[in-house]
């Protein structure tokens, strides 16, 4: 026996399961013929006059969300919408009616019936033929008041679908999202690629990593933080000059509501561009995903009047940092400088950060909430930045950007580095950041330097959180309000 088999409402939902196997029903059928969505017979009836009725035939099947007069009337829920049902003895087979008092709200039924439309004007199907699909067990929340608990909606994610349009909606735009950034990448040359989600060697990006173990190898194994030296591999290799991966990363970090343990990306790569070519491909790839859901680039975030029309400000780090604060770290030469510049400034260091790193402290303390409108962030330290290439101008910067809007980080952008010689080279000063406590210090892949040995032709690099932008574009306030199924503590 269940531990809840002695809720009263779910017994008697029970027994009405086991009078319909009495009956001879199957309550839960392997298919049903249908015919029509509803939405699709709105479409299709819009012209049908108030009080006309139809010979059409249709089938249709769904939820039912409401019952009234005995069931004489029933809201019936599809995933494109609701149909009313009419149920009435003069117009049902004779062994209909027994199975009708046996319905409740949040049983899956299919109906077999006669269009028209009613006096009132509302689209009915007159019910000829009934039939139980899934006997629901558990009655669905109270319709007025909903799914209130926000950790139960996103626990029982089915029951928050159901129960509210939002939810649905929500999940129905970041597949839109998704679509349309394929499609612009396909349709510019883009090869779409897999690369591997269980890596040898954490690298990618400074995050730490969750750890598995493989039996039959008898070796450790890492959730992938980010697909990028498996796609830049690729590129070595000329699978094509364009690639690109939409799939997810896993990093072993705190949660928020902008943050997830495991997430979307997008990331690309293409053969002789450099950063610049990737913010103008940022803001036309942003710019068409806002096109497919909300119909333009202005959209509101949080009450917030958001412009997303390229192109988008570029401004360097330092910059915006002595803007804000009137402290300009370019010309702080020492990372000693910088770190007591940093804590006058009210961050709070542990004693061994970078330059760069003290400068990045800052920018995250006193710039990035401000940073409303879309902008790219360029100028990033060089101590930070293990696989960008050296900025042409100032060596303790490189070609890199980060957009904000709204104060986050949507996308992040390198020239990427392919001097295989630099590139150990800053892999071993990460190594010696990670001896000394850094545990988002990159680990030396020796393999990927051997693949920049072979020869990565001059190339940009962009990834974009998929998580992050759907946030956006559906005014969404928490991450876990566009992901299916967020990570949450077990109860």
């Amino acid at each position: 026996m269940a531990a809840d088999d002695d809720d009263p409402l779910r017994r008697v939902r029970l027994d009405k399961l086991e009078t319909l196997r009495g009956m001879g029903v199957d309550p839960y059928p392997v298919s049903f013929s249908r015919t029509d969505e509803a939405a699709g017979l709105d479409e299709r009836y819009l012209a049908l006059a108030v009080g006309a009725e139809t010979n059409d035939q249709v089938r249709v099947a769904g939820r039912i969300r409401a019952m009234r007069n005995n069931g004489m009337f029933i809201d019936l829920h599809d995933a494109s919408g609701k149909i009313q049902i009419f149920s009435h003895k003069d117009l049902l087979s004779p062994d209909a009616p027994a199975l009708l008092r046996l319905f409740d709200i949040g049983d899956l039924i299919g109906v077999e019936g006669r269009v028209r439309r009613t006096p009132r004007g509302e689209l009915t199907v007159n019910a000829t033929g009934l039939t139980m699909l899934a006997k629901a067990l558990r009655p669905l929340p109270e319709k007025y008041h909903g799914l209130a608990d926000i950790e139960l909606r996103y626990r029982q994610r089915y029951l928050d679908l159901i129960m509210n349009p939002q939810s649905r909606e929500t999940l129905v735009r970041r597949s839109r999202i998704i679509a349309a950034l394929r499609a612009y990448l396909s349709n510019h040359l883009y090869l779409e690629v897999e690369t591997p989600m269980l890596h040898t060697i954490p690298g990618g990006a400074a995050a730490r990593p969750f750890v598995t173990h493989h039996n039959a190898l008898d070796m450790e194994l890492y959730l992938r933080i980010a697909p990028e030296l498996h796609l830049k591999r690729l590129v070595v290799g000329g699978l094509s000059d364009k690639v690109f991966e939409i799939n997810r990363c896993f990093r072993n970090e705190g949660l928020s509501p902008r943050h997830n343990p495991e997430f979307t990306t997008l990331e690309l790569y293409a053969a002789y561009a450099d950063y610049t070519d990737m913010m103008t491909l940022t803001e036309q790839i942003v710019a068409r995903a806002a096109e497919a859901v909300a119909g333009g680039a202005q959209i509101s975030y949080g009450g917030t009047a958001i412009d997303l029309t390229p192109p988008w400000p570029r401004r360097g780090m330092a910059e915006l940092v002595l803007e804000a604060t009137g402290t300009d770290f370019l010309a702080i030469a020492d990372a000693a400088s910088a770190r007591e510049a940093a804590r006058h400034l009210g961050c709070a260091l542990s004693g061994t950060e970078s330059w760069g790193q003290a400068l990045e402290a800052v920018f995250a303390a006193r710039v990035e909430d401000r940073l409303i409108q879309p902008i790219h962030v360029t100028g990033f330290p060089r101590d930070i930045s293990p696989l960008a290439k050296a900025d042409r101008e100032d060596p303790r910067l490189v070609e890199r950007f980060e957009t904000y809007v709204y104060g986050w980080e949507i996308a992040n952008a390198f020239s990427e580095l392919n001097d295989p010689l630099d590139q150990r080279a800053r892999f071993e000063a990460q190594m010696l950041a990670r001896a000394a406590g850094d545990e988002e210090a990159q680990p030396l892949d020796e393999d990927y330097v051997v693949a920049l040995e072979y020869g990565l032709p001059p190339c940009g690099g962009l990834g974009i959180g998929i998580d992050r932008l759907v946030m956006l574009l559906t005014d969404s306030p928490s991450i876990r309000d566009v992901i299916a199924f967020p990570t949450l503590r077990p109860r």
